[in-house]
């Protein structure tokens, strides 16, 4: 039997909940049914309030041949296979077939390039779906041949209605006694998602016995979710709680770990670039100079997997997560700009001594600006004396180097530079 979600998934605008200022009467949706032309759209918003229902909905009310990708699973030559399936399914003046891409924010730009043509020619009607800003995510080629509509998070209203639509309108909901004593657990816990919600719904009802009376409080909510729900929720608590073990393995130096947590993020639908940003500022804060190598590692792998996508990204970030983890590790830079930022705020705006200040104008030359000072590649092994701090704050030291055998050695340039001045 199918999900209670996808049993009451809407047939019809009419049966939409929430999203009036597209599906309502005189909305710009309606408007488009109305008039049997429909151009390619992206349709930006949180999980579960109605993207994928709403492509459902106009291929179904004008009748035209539907095809569907998800960015996650799919690659190039699916999306070329795709839109010559679609090209094939048009006879002589048939409208175009619509061509849906689920969480089109993940395809990389090679795949989201392979639309370009069908887009423009007509061959296809594309509707993405998105959660994350398209101005970011998708290619402005693509982006400037789609409207962009934004979805709205589903009010408590909206969510109470979509249980009451389900209790009154689901043939398997209609033959239970059910009575809500509150609603607060399940919005809760639905986070805003209808899907989530209703699914968490029927989780709460089949766990009573099929002739009991079902009596649904807060109590009940939080119990039963919480034992039937032990999965990665990627917009809830979860995703920073597994985020948080990731970064944690990774600075422990734990590889195993750290694969552990990555792929529990990739199954559970995690963005892929978020993994790898994550990547990079673990590669800063928490490896720093240590291992310099570590950054420029962990920077292209975002840029590989923004090309390649996934699955194939999989393997790359895999790779670099077992290096990361593997890597001497270091903070050092990372306490050294707090030092400095916090010194920042406690000072202000101290004067830049008058040595180094930029002298573009004969007038600031007159006055002093940039007199005394010593031109480094003219000294000695560049050992210039001069100081370059404010002077209220000359001394200050917010560097100390990690005991690793990296830094080691730019402590030594240090010493031989500074001698005693800073303490190293």
């Amino acid at each position: 039997m199918q999900p209670l979600a996808e049993r009451m998934r809407p047939k019809s605008l009419d049966d939409f909940v929430g999203q009036e200022h597209l599906v309502g009467e005189e909305s710009v949706l309606r408007r488009m049914i109305d008039s049997n032309n429909v151009p390619s759209f992206i349709l930006w918003g949180p999980p579960g309030v109605g993207k994928t229902t709403i492509a459902n909905v106009i291929s179904q009310t004008l009748k035209r041949p539907f095809f569907s990708l998800s960015a996650i699973n799919s690659g190039v030559k699916d999306v070329r296979e795709t839109i010559a399936k679609a090209e094939n399914s048009r006879f002589f003046d048939s409208p175009n077939p619509i061509l849906f891409i689920d969480e089109i924010h993940r395809f990389s730009k090679s795949q989201q390039d392979s639309l370009l043509g069908a887009v423009e020619k007509g061959v296809v009607t594309l509707i993405g779906a998105t959660t994350e800003n398209p101005s970011f995510e998708v290619i402005s080629a693509l982006l400037s041949r789609c409207q962009v509509y934004i979805l709205k998070h589903l009010t408590e209203d909206d969510l109470k209605r979509l249980i009451d639509k389900a209790m009154e309108e689901d043939d398997v909901l209609k033959k239970k006694e059910i009575e809500i004593k509150s609603y607060d657990a399940l919005i809760r816990v639905s986070g805003g998602d209808a899907r989530k919600l209703l699914n968490s719904f029927e989780i709460v009802v089949t766990s009573f016995p099929p002739a009991q009376k079902v009596v649904i409080d807060n109590d009940v909510v939080f119990k039963v979710i919480q034992e039937n729900l032990a999965r990665y929720d990627k917009t809830g608590e979860q995703h920073y709680d597994i985020i948080s073990a990731f970064i944690k393995s990774v600075r422990g130096s734990d590889p195993n770990a750290a694969l552990y947590y990555m792929a529990r993020m990739i199954e559970g639908g995690e963005d892929p670039k978020f993994i790898c940003r994550r990547m990079i500022i673990l590669a800063a804060e928490d490896i720093g100079l240590a291992n310099p190598n570590a950054l420029l590692l962990a920077e292209s792998a975002f840029r590989s997997v923004e090309k390649i996508g996934m699955p194939e990204g999989r393997i790359i970030m895999s790779q670099v997560a077992t290096y990361l983890a593997c890597s001497p590790k270091s903070n050092s830079t990372y306490v050294a700009i707090d030092k400095a930022l916090a010194l920042v705020r406690n000072t202000g705006d101290l004067p830049v001594p008058m040595h180094l200040r930029n002298a573009p104008t004969k007038l600031m030359k007159n006055i002093g600006y940039g007199d005394g000072y010593e031109y480094s590649h003219n000294a000695d092994f560049f050992k210039s004396s001069q100081e370059y701090l404010p002077e209220k704050i000359a001394g200050s030291k917010f560097y100390e180097p990690g005991q690793n055998p990296s830094e080691s050695k730019l402590t030594d340039a240090i010493r031989k530079k500074w001698k005693d001045k800073y303490g190293y």
